[in-house]
C-alpha cells in the first residue's frame, strides 16, 4: 500500500509539473534570416541601328560585368497578350536585300531533322540545312551520343500537343525562348534572341561555341566557348506566363567582352519585336524607361525589352527580362 501510495503521488506531481510548463509563456525561436545575394550593377550597352528591313536584327544590347557569375533570363507574354484575336507571324521581307549573305553548304540535299532524346514530357531535335551562314562546326553531346546541327530544339508536351519553347543555332550562339501558350491560344510567336557567352562580331554578333552538351536530368545545356570558360544554362520554369532560364558562368568574360546580348527588331513601333525598355538602377526609388532607339544605356540591375501596344511583327512574341546578376557563389 504504501509503495502504491507512493506511485500515485509521483504521478500526482507529474501531472501539476505538466500543466505548469503548458500554461507558461512560450518562447518562439525565431530562424535567423536569411541573407539574400547582393545583387550586382551591370553596365547595359544600347549599340542598335536603324534599318527598313524587318527581318534584321538591328537591335542590340549588350551587358557587361566582370563580376557576373550567374543571372536569370526570362521569356514573358507582352501586357496585351489577352487582348489578341487573331495573331501575326508571317515574315517581312519589304525592303530587304539578303544577297551578299554568306552560305556555307553542309552536304544535305534536303533539311534533316533528327529527334535526339525524348521523354512523355520533353524532347530534343536536331536539324541540318542544305546551307547555313556560318559551318556546321559544334558538336553536341546527349547522353553519350554526339552531332552538329545547325539548329535545336526543345519541345514540352502541353495540353495533348507539341509545344517549342527554346531553339538555339549552335553555329553563331544564338538562342530564341517563349513560354507555353496563353490561356486559350495554340501557339504563339518567337520574337526576340539572345546570346550567352563572350559577344565578339564575325560579320554580325556571335558567341562561337566550341561544343555543347544537353544534361536530361536537369535540364541543363553546357557551353564550351572557342576564346574559352563555359557556362552552363539551366531551364528552370516552362509555364502559360514565362519561361526562366538560369544561367552560371565560370570565368569573366575574355578582353572585356559581354556577357551576354538581347538581339531583337525595330523598324516602328506598331512593327517590331522590341519597342520599349525599362530599367532599374541600384538605389532607385522607380525604374527607368523609355523606347528602344532613344535607350541611351544605363548602369542597372534590371532590364526589360518589349511592347506596350501590338504589332504588325510576330503580334504574340514574348517580351525579354535580364535580372538577378551576381557575383561568385551567389555572392
Amino acid at each position: 500500500m504504501k509503495t502504491l501510495r507512493l506511485f500515485y503521488a509521483a504521478l500526482a506531481s507529474s501531472v501539476l509539473a505538466v500543466s505548469a510548463l503548458a500554461q507558461a509563456p512560450v518562447t518562439k525561436l525565431q530562424d535567423k534570416p536569411e541573407a539574400k545575394p547582393q545583387e550586382l550593377t551591370v553596365d547595359i550597352r544600347n549599340l542598335s541601328e536603324p534599318v527598313l528591313c524587318a527581318e534584321k536584327d538591328n537591335i542590340r544590347v549588350d551587358f557587361a560585368s566582370p563580376d557576373v557569375r550567374s543571372f536569370r533570363i526570362q521569356a514573358q507574354h507582352p501586357a496585351y497578350i489577352g487582348t489578341i484575336v487573331t495573331d501575326r507571324w508571317a515574315p517581312d521581307f519589304t525592303s530587304c536585300d539578303m544577297s551578299a549573305d554568306s552560305a556555307f553548304t553542309s552536304g544535305a540535299d534536303k533539311p534533316k531533322r533528327i529527334t535526339i532524346w525524348e521523354t512523355p514530357e520533353y524532347w530534343l531535335t536536331g536539324y541540318i540545312f542544305p546551307t547555313f551562314w556560318r559551318p556546321n562546326s559544334v558538336p553536341l553531346t546527349v547522353e553519350g551520343r554526339s552531332e552538329k546541327f545547325h539548329l535545336i530544339q526543345l519541345w514540352k508536351l502541353h495540353r495533348e500537343r507539341a509545344e517549342e519553347v527554346l531553339v538555339v543555332y549552335p553555329p553563331d550562339g544564338y538562342w530564341r525562348a517563349r513560354p507555353l501558350p496563353f490561356g486559350d491560344m495554340r501557339w504563339t510567336a518567337y520574337g526576340s534572341s539572345f546570346l550567352v557567352g563572350p559577344v565578339e562580331v564575325q560579320e554580325r554578333p556571335i558567341v562561337a561555341l566550341k561544343d555543347m552538351a544537353f544534361d536530361p536530368a536537369t535540364m541543363t545545356f553546357n557551353l564550351n566557348f572557342m576564346r574559352g570558360g563555359s557556362a552552363k544554362l539551366h531551364v528552370a520554369t516552362v509555364d502559360p506566363d514565362h519561361l526562366a532560364i538560369d544561367v552560371s558562368l565560370d570565368r569573366a568574360m575574355p578582353d572585356g567582352l559581354p556577357f551576354a546580348s538581347l538581339r531583337s527588331m525595330y523598324i516602328t513601333e506598331t512593327n517590331s519585336d522590341v519597342a520599349r525598355v525599362q530599367w532599374r538602377s541600384a538605389g532607385s526609388h522607380a525604374w527607368g524607361e523609355g523606347t528602344i532607339m532613344d535607350f541611351k544605356g544605363a548602369k542597372a540591375q534590371e532590364f526589360w525589352a518589349g511592347r506596350t501596344v501590338p504589332s504588325r511583327h510576330n503580334l504574340s512574341a514574348p517580351d525579354m527580362v535580364f535580372q538577378r546578376f551576381l557575383g561568385t557563389a551567389g555572392k
